[in-house]
């Protein structure tokens, strides 16, 4: 597929100029990036989609939420609303999106918010008491009005950027160069046995666009949830099983749940779906359904008939976790 893609590179070039131009313009300050003077963490990407950044901010929130007041901004992707607008655990995914809908339930404490205008959701939660003390954005790597102290960028291991293209002969929002504006990059989704010869290999071709310290980091499942408890996987595997995902690179979870000896039939979605009357229906039909967390969010609530369960996942670093905690605590301090 990817092959079949570069025969787009004459249309990749107009679009990689005008994100080169973009950049230039951005970096020389004749475009205005905004900083500030309390911490803002930033987390993004170079391509489109599927490297993990929802798990990457709830991990940032898990090591700040005991010492800071913490608050988190998010476009809202695939949401049907606009503008500004505070994300509870009672708000509704299609109207603020599934991740920031996410962060709200299990983190009761943090001030949740969307906004498309970074710059204004900031101004919006700076006014909330207590005040935010930290602020992490979610999938701000080409905002460039913002200026994050701290720019983490992620990059999937299945599909690094440095062997990519531009839009649309490849997957990427803008050119390779962009990855030198990081602060930390991190190869998530690896294999949790990766060598450290491979580790090494990666983080010198990384090198070539960087100087940013180079992680890796695993997806770790957790356990099979209910509307209000973990289920053992004993109660779902002699079920007629449909697996639902709306996410942009289901493979891993699949994968995963082959492992766990889950039979099923997969039906897929585009990544932040909202799903229509017609399609919930034809769900409900179903016997039992496993979806991820994500997916989750915007299906709770909405079937009567069929038993819906969901698989968290969390953000596993496989070395150098201690070293990656430590620079963000020291920005975040200083």
């Amino acid at each position: 597929m990817r092959t079949l893609r570069k025969i787009l590179w004459p249309f990749a070039v107009p679009y990689d100029g005008v994100t080169r131009v973009r950049n230039y313009l951005f970096d020389k300050q004749i475009f205005e990036s905004r900083s500030y003077d309390f911490p803002v963490i930033g987390i993004g990407n170079l391509s489109v989609g599927g490297t993990g950044k929802t798990p990457m901010t709830e991990y940032v929130l898990n090591l700040l939420r005991n010492k800071y007041t913490l608050a988190t901004l998010s476009r809202g992707y695939g949401r049907t609303t606009s503008g500004y607008r505070d994300v509870t655990s009672d708000s509704k995914a299609v109207e603020v999106g599934d991740e920031p809908l996410q962060f709200a339930m299990k983190f009761p404490e943090v001030h949740v918010a969307v906004c498309e205008r970074r710059l204004a959701g900031i101004e919006q939660l700076r006014l909330k008491k207590p005040k935010p003390e930290v602020i992490i954005l979610d999938d701000v790597f080409q905002h460039r009005k913002v200026k994050p102290g701290f720019l983490i960028m992620l990059t999937a291991f299945n599909d690094l950027f440095y062997e990519d293209l531009v839009l649309p002969a490849g997957n990427l929002r803008e050119s390779r160069a962009g990855a030198e504006r990081a602060h930390a990059i991190i190869v998530t989704k690896c294999p949790a046995d990766l060598s450290l010869e491979t580790q090494k290999s990666i983080a010198e071709k990384i090198g070539a666009y960087a100087e940013a310290k180079v992680f890796f980091s695993t997806i770790a499942y957790g356990e099979l949830h209910d509307d209000t408890q973990m289920i053992d996987w004993s109660q779902v595997t002699n079920q007629k099983i449909s697996v639902v995902t709306g996410i942009a690179k289901p493979q891993p979870f699949l994968t995963y749940l082959t492992t766990k000896g889950v039979h099923y039939e997969h039906i897929a979605y585009g990544d932040h779906h909202n799903f229509s009357e017609k399609e919930l229906a034809a769900l409900d039909q179903k016997e039992c359904i496993i979806t991820t967390e994500k997916d989750y969010m915007r299906l709770k609530g909405k079937l009567k008939k069929a038993q819906l369960y969901y698989l968290p996942i969390a953000f596993q670093f496989l070395k150098d976790a201690e070293v990656f905690n430590e620079s963000i605590l020291e920005f975040v301090e200083s």
